[in-house]
């Protein structure tokens, strides 16, 4: 990570506040001052800050029922931040693995950890997410088949040089379905659909990798640590 996010995650200081102790040379990486901020560090690097060796925070892995109406942000903006929800130190810290649009529920997984979030939004990694989608036109049963094999062949979405990669659909009811995706482009559900001539009208992710979504909405729960460590497997 870079040295001025060690050193905030180390100790109680704002980036600024990181930032200038670092310039003035008041950090040393390694027995060696160092004073730029962007610089590349590891945990296991001996990094001390005016005599005193720091310690970065414990990461931090949680699960986390997305309201609708929210944004994937750390900060207000046109919507509220789904970060009101979460009563937590340094939440400027954390950040969030793979997000949802503001009208999007479900679960989104929030981390300070910047490797394992990596782990899951990477689409060669294979990471599986599962939305729950409430389709505006029914999908006949004549047409399923075609269009299972639409999806798992991939589609052509506009302005898009590459296909989807593999998806698989499970259509439950007339105008509902399960989508598995290993990908996140930008709005790719929904342009998915669009592509085969529906319209999403609403949206729902309710697992990621082997984690599936069990907390009311609005409530969050640290992971446990099987549930982190499933994807390094």
């Amino acid at each position: 990570m870079r040295l001025d996010k060690f050193v905030c995650k180390s100790t109680e200081l704002t980036k600024d506040e990181a930032i200038q102790h670092i310039q003035s040379g008041a950090v040393c990486v390694n027995d060696r001052v160092v004073t730029e901020a962007a610089t590349q560090v590891h945990e296991n690097n001996r990094i001390v800050l005016q005599g005193v060796k720091l310690k970065a925070r414990d990461f931090r892995y949680i699960l986390m029922h997305k309201p609708a109406g929210t944004i994937c942000s750390n900060i207000d903006e046109a919507y509220p931040s789904l970060f009101n929800c979460l009563d937590i130190d340094n939440a400027s810290e954390l950040h969030i693995a793979g997000r949802l649009d503001a009208d999007t529920t479900g679960l989104v997984l929030i981390t300070d950890d910047g490797r394992w979030s990596f782990n899951i939004t990477r689409p060669a990694n294979g990471c599986c997410k599962v939305y729950r989608v409430h389709l505006a036109k029914e999908i006949s049963a004549d047409v399923v088949p075609t269009l299972v094999s639409t999806f798992e062949r991939g589609i052509d979405l506009q302005g898009e040089q590459q296909p989807t990669l593999p998806a698989r659909l499970d259509i439950i009811a007339p105008k509902e379905a399960l989508l598995t995706i290993t990908e996140g482009r930008y709005h790719q559900v929904k342009r998915m659909f669009a592509a085969v001539g529906n319209r999403v009208h609403s949206l729902h992710r309710e697992q990621i990798g082997r984690i599936r979504l069990d907390v009311e909405v609005g409530q969050w729960r640290y992971l446990t640590h099987d549930e982190v460590q499933s994807f390094s497997e």
